[in-house]
């Protein structure tokens, strides 16, 4: 029986090695202007967003030794990115510096070295000989968008996602070139793609797909057993996001961030997702560049004798054997690792579509982008001028019009309107926050005192020492304060705010004031609403604050309610609440972490996820069979 080789031998496999490219000065020079214009580009629009300073507050207590919590004692993930969290979290327990600077500076560098990875990447994928140069093309086109500019600095983790990105692809590109790959660089690709689900929950995607490919591919000459060395590939990807999975859900019982269940991550907004898709296209004629940049790489290819490789070559009809053999193969190859980036920048778009988008004008659809972009982000040309030829004239003017719709494309302001939101909710943020706070710059918490009921709500906490709990009233200028029941202990019974910016508000109060949300990122309770289908992405649950007086344990009789809030909603919240199941998903978030209640969150983890409560006490009481304590009329 002929075995199909696990070991295959360089020559075997086309590719030119990456150790006989040199990088000519042309090259390094694009790559250098290029960084240092999107460095100039997001220092220009430096900014922290509130949902930036939502994920302070978890490194907060980080550094306070509460654990990652948003608040301490109740045990909720509310960073989508873990990555993110720690790595914030390492940089401000090193430097002690001020957390808005560390995370600002982060955020910057990491979005500079994704470019530059980038460009490196495909410069290997192209090559470089004497006559021709590589120059910027596709990296032009991401570094003059707005909201890639926008999202350079932010706060958030759109830079860590896009230098995860880039990293990986000049990784592979590498891989897929190198004439020798020893055990140990292999370990550390494998290692780098399989931290994919603490990047982002959805770039599991990508590096699972990078994984199989490695993992599929001929092995590099090693002692050990193929089979054994594959173990020892899976066992390496999977050892920290396996280990943080199981410590997620005993810790959190939940198999994925709050912000999921919050969001409805699973759902579909298929209507809302090509709104968001055309908002981030359409204003700035992005397939304008798209195109030019597809024709000018088919050219490029053509002038280089460049083919796309088929993974089962010439024969159009081998055995099976042979077919698996020559695919596996082509898996070690750079059209592979192109097929690969494109391909899950394409699946990436049409999960975004389906759960609607987001409600910030581009950012979650900039990874997908910066996916495709990958490929065309440096693009060769002969430097030789008696070398060129139609082809290249035509390449040379697809580059010029690129570079002329990046120069007209970075001064756009997508999003119009007096309150820089459309009317489908979307929402040009940096624009939104500059405006409402009135500094050109919102990076600090105090900016953030500016913004409406901010500085009210500082005051009225600070003038309400017994505690309370404080919604936000329709004037700007005060908040509703409902009291605790007597009798207060000393120092008062602790404050809680409910409203929807967790953010500034957030790290505008000291950690052992409770901020919980409507919407639920913060708040268990809200999070396992049913959301609202017609309601603005992102803002589509809307617990009302007569659970919160209800569950944060104050007084529910006027006048210490707020007018209107009604004392038989509140009764009745107050029975809804007795239900068994709700209650065992709140304890798992709020009952002290010991061995078997970590046992008991990992094993009702997906049940907790997919557990949802009605918004309407009445409709509630009736889900959980309990008695309604108001008799109807």
């Amino acid at each position: 029986m002929t075995i199909l080789p696990d070991v295959v031998a360089s020559e075997e496999i086309t590719v030119r090695p990456a150790a006989r490219w040199r990088p000519r000065p042309v090259f390094v020079g694009g790559i250098v202007l290029t960084a240092v214009l999107f460095a100039i580009g997001g220092w220009e629009r430096r900014w922290i967003a509130d949902d930036g300073l939502t994920v302070l507050r978890t490194v907060r207590n980080l550094l306070a030794g509460n654990g990652p919590v948003f608040n301490a004692g109740e045990r909720v993930e509310v960073n989508t990115s873990t990555a993110w969290t720690y790595l914030i979290w390492f940089f401000s327990w090193l430097t002690h510096a001020r957390l808005e600077y560390v995370v600002l500076g982060i955020a910057l560098t990491l979005s500079v070295a994704a470019i530059v990875f980038a460009m490196v990447g495909a410069g290997l994928l192209w090559g470089g000989g004497k006559s021709q140069l590589l120059l910027p093309a596709g990296a032009l086109v991401f570094i003059a968008l707005p909201p890639a500019r926008d999202y350079a600095t932010s706060g958030l983790e759109s830079s860590l996602v896009i230098c995860w990105l880039a990293v990986l692809w000049w990784w592979l590109i590498r891989w897929s070139r190198a004439e020798k790959v020893s055990g140990g660089g292999l370990f550390g690709l494998v290692f780098f793609a399989g931290l994919a689900p603490l990047i982002r929950p959805e770039m599991t995607l990508v590096g699972a797909l990078a994984l199989l490919m490695v993992w599929c591919a001929p092995l590099p000459e090693i002692r050990m057993r193929p089979w054994v060395f594959r173990v020892v590939i899976v066992a390496v990807a999977g050892l920290v996001p396996v280990a943080y999975q199981i410590w997620r859900m005993g810790y959190y019982g939940l198999p994925y961030p709050n912000t999921a269940v919050a969001k409805d991550a699973g759902g579909s907004k298929w209507r809302q997702g090509f709104v968001y898709l055309w908002n981030f296209v359409g204003p700035y004629w992005l397939w304008v560049p798209l195109v030019m940049l597809a024709v000018a790489a088919a050219l490029a290819m053509r002038s280089r004798s460049i083919r796309a490789v088929s993974p089962f070559g010439n024969n159009p009809k081998p055995a099976l054997r042979e077919r698996v053999h020559r695919f596996r193969r082509w898996l070690r190859t750079p059209s592979a690792v192109v097929v690969l980036m494109l391909g899950s920048g394409a699946l990436l778009t049409v999960y975004e579509i389906r759960v609607g988008g987001d409600f910030m004008h581009g950012r979650m659809l900039l990874p997908q982008l910066f996916c495709a972009l990958l490929p065309v982000m440096v693009l060769p040309l002969k430097s030789k001028a008696v070398q060129a030829g139609s082809r290249q004239a035509v390449l040379i003017l697809l580059i010029a019009g690129t570079v002329t719709w990046a120069l007209s494309a970075a001064g756009i302001t997508a999003i119009e309107s007096d309150s820089r939101i459309s009317s489908s909710g979307i929402a040009d943020e940096r624009l939104y926050y500059i405006q409402a706070t009135g500094r050109d710059h919102p990076i600090r918490a105090e900016d953030y005192l500016g913004y409406p009921r901010i500085r009210a709500m500082v005051r009225d906490v600070a003038a309400s020492p017994d505690g309370g709990l404080l919604i936000n009233s329709p004037s700007f200028t005060y908040w509703h304060v409902v009291p605790p029941p007597k009798p207060i202990p000393d120092g008062g019974a602790g404050h809680t705010v409910f409203y929807v910016n967790l953010g500034m508000i957030s790290m505008n109060m000291p950690l052992d004031v409770r901020v919980i949300d409507p919407m639920g990122l913060a708040y268990p309770l809200a999070a396992h609403t049913f959301r609202f289908l017609d309601a603005r992405i992102g803002h589509d649950k809307n617990l009302d604050s007569d659970w919160a007086v209800v569950d944060a344990g104050m007084v529910n009789r006027h006048p210490w309610l707020p007018w209107f809030l009604g004392e038989d909603w509140v009764t009745r919240i107050r029975t809804a609440m007795s239900c068994p199941e709700t209650r065992d998903v709140l304890a798992a978030t709020r009952e002290p972490l010991t061995a078997d209640r970590f046992r008991r969150n990992f094993q009702q983890s997906l049940e907790y996820a997919g557990y949802r409560i009605d918004r309407v006490p009445e409709f509630e009481i009736e889900r959980c069979r309990l008695v309604d304590p108001i008799p109807p009329n």
